[in-house]
């Protein structure tokens, strides 16, 4: 027998020459790569460190450090005890959920409250969906000025602020606007569109959609650019329509943004704004304007009854919690990742 066949022939001695096999790892252990030290990822890293420690220090000095003054919902706090606000917790009177049941037996609280999610709702149906017809349609523009220029428009009032906002409404509508005028030298009655409580949810919602719609159309216009083009190109060859590629394609790729957002919003349900309702409480009235917000500034900051305010804080994050899981809870059920996926 050759050496060549000496070596291949199982059983032989040639089985010697051959490289040893790797011994298999125990079952249930993984090998672990080997980590880097401390050091070495620091001086890799500390570019991007640098770059993320002024917004990481914002988000903790602005954010996490102010958590912990919710425990006054629990106290009935006074600033003027002691020399300083520490001084003034420790010395503060622990009522437990005594400010909660003043605040459920407000009527004042519940009349926000629901003016709030009304606005919530109404902004749902009608706002909402406009930042995504908005991102379409700048989508099918060919000409790429043309989408520059309308971008740029449309993203402008996003810049303005509330003040600025509600003065142009009111000097556009109000009762001595250029709308009314118009209608008094056509012989008509003004419309009473900035005092008019009944409309104040429309109002409101239209003023919304002037600063933010064409700000709430780039995560949707961002969602778009990453759907592959030749899906519609494959669609257009087998004869699918504009309406058919937008059912089958644009609507699909942009599904998990839109049911993000949505989550999102859903979780912000209690927040529909301050300085937006403070600026045209007075001009409706409280029983249309007033919201969440503006009832804590004047229930509890104005009052200073800082334990009632902090308590409808934690009642407004503990319901924006309760949204959130439960609509991302949906979204799993419906195939969607939601928030969060589930491990």
């Amino acid at each position: 027998m050759s050496e060549r066949q000496r070596a291949t022939t199982p059983g032989s001695a040639g089985v010697l020459d051959t490289p040893a096999a790797t011994p298999a790892a125990p079952p249930g252990r993984t090998r672990k790569r080997a980590r880097r030290p401390l050091r070495a990822r620091l001086a890799r890293d500390w570019p991007l460190l640098a770059m993320t420690a002024p917004a990481a220090a914002l988000l903790l000095v602005f954010h996490y450090l102010p958590t912990l003054g919710n425990v006054i919902a629990f106290q009935d706090y006074n600033p003027f005890i002691g020399d300083d606000p520490i001084d003034a917790f420790l010395h503060s009177e622990w009522i437990g959920f005594g400010n909660f049941e003043a605040l459920f037996r407000d009527p004042l609280f519940w009349g926000a409250v629901r003016n709030t999610l009304t606005i919530t709702a109404f902004q749902l149906v009608f706002f909402f969906p406009l930042p995504i017809l908005l991102a379409i349609l700048l989508n099918s523009l060919i000409s790429g000025r043309v989408r520059g220029f309308v971008q740029s428009v449309v993203y402008l009032p996003h810049f303005f602020s509330w003040v600025l906002v509600v003065t142009f409404f009111v000097q556009m509508l109000g009762g001595a606007g250029l709308l009314a005028q118009q209608m008094r030298q056509g012989g008509l009655e003004p419309w009473n569109v900035m005092t008019n409580p009944d409309g104040f949810i429309v109002l409101v919602t239209a003023e919304a959609v002037w600063k933010d719609l064409g700000w709430g159309a780039i995560v949707f216009l961002a969602a778009l650019a990453a759907i592959n083009p030749n899906l519609y190109e494959a669609a257009a060859a087998d004869g699918a329509g504009r309406w058919r590629r937008l059912w089958h394609i644009t609507l699909p790729g942009l599904r998990p943004v839109i049911v993000l957002l949505l989550i999102m919003r859903l979780g912000d349900a209690l927040s529909v704004g301050f300085e937006q309702f403070i600026l045209q409480r007075d001009a409706v009235g409280r029983n249309a304007a007033e919201v969440l917000d503006t009832f804590v500034y004047y229930q509890a900051i104005v009052t200073q009854q800082w334990g009632l305010g902090a308590a409808a804080g934690l009642f407004k994050a503990a319901v924006g919690l309760a949204l959130i899981l439960t609509a991302n809870h949906v979204a799993h059920r419906l195939g969607e990742q939601g928030v969060y996926s589930r491990t």
